[in-house]
C-alpha cells in the first residue's frame, strides 16, 4: 500500500528512515524491538507504539484503524507493509540469518498471514503484556520517535 501524503510527516520526523510501528504494551513486540535493535548496527530503523500519539496519528492518516493493532507497521519510503510481509522486509534489512527468513515471501501472503495472526492473537497469553508502554533506555531514545 502507498503511503498518503499526510502520512509523510511522520516519515519527515524519522528523518527518511523505516519506521516500525509495534504494540508498545506486548512482551514479545518489545522482545523483538530490542532484537531489531541489536541486529541493525547501522541503525537503519525507527521505532513508535502504536499506542503513542504518533502511533495512532499515523494508524489514522493511514486509515488502518484499531484492527492494525495486533499488527507491527512498517513505513518505508512511500509503502505501508503490515502482518507477515512487514516482519519478514524487516528481518530482510538485519544483519545475521535472520536475514534468510525472508525467503518466507515466497509463501502465499494469506499463509503467511494465517500464521502471523495466530501468534499475534495468544501473544499476550504466551508471552504477557505490560501494562504501559516501554520505556527505552537513555541510549537509545533516539530511535524511537515521540
Amino acid at each position: 500500500m502507498k503511503l498518503p501524503l499526510q502520512g509523510m510527516e511522520l516519515m519527515n520526523k524519522a528523518d527518511g528512515h523505516p519506521v516500525v510501528l509495534f504494540d508498545g504494551v506486548c512482551n514479545l513486540c518489545n522482545r523483538s524491538v530490542m532484537y531489531i535493535i541489536r541486529h541493525d548496527p547501522d541503525a537503519v530503523f525507527r521505532f513508535a507504539a502504536l499506542q503513542s500519539d504518533i502511533g495512532r496519528q499515523a494508524l489514522s492518516k493511514l486509515n488502518q484503524g484499531q484492527e492494525k493493532m495486533s499488527s507491527i507497521v512498517l513505513l518505508k519510503g512511500d509503502k505501508v507493509f503490515t502482518h507477515s510481509t512487514a516482519a519478514l522486509s524487516i528481518a530482510r534489512q538485519l544483519k545475521g540469518p535472520i536475514r534468510l527468513a525472508y525467503a518466507f515471501i515466497i509463501v502465499p501472503r494469506f499463509i503467511r498471514d494465517g500464521v502471523y495472526n495466530w501468534i499475534a492473537r495468544n501473544r499476550y497469553r504466551w508471552f504477557g503484556k505490560k501494562d504501559q508502554c516501554m520505556v527505552p533506555r537513555p541510549d537509545l531514545l533516539n530511535r524511537f520517535i515521540s
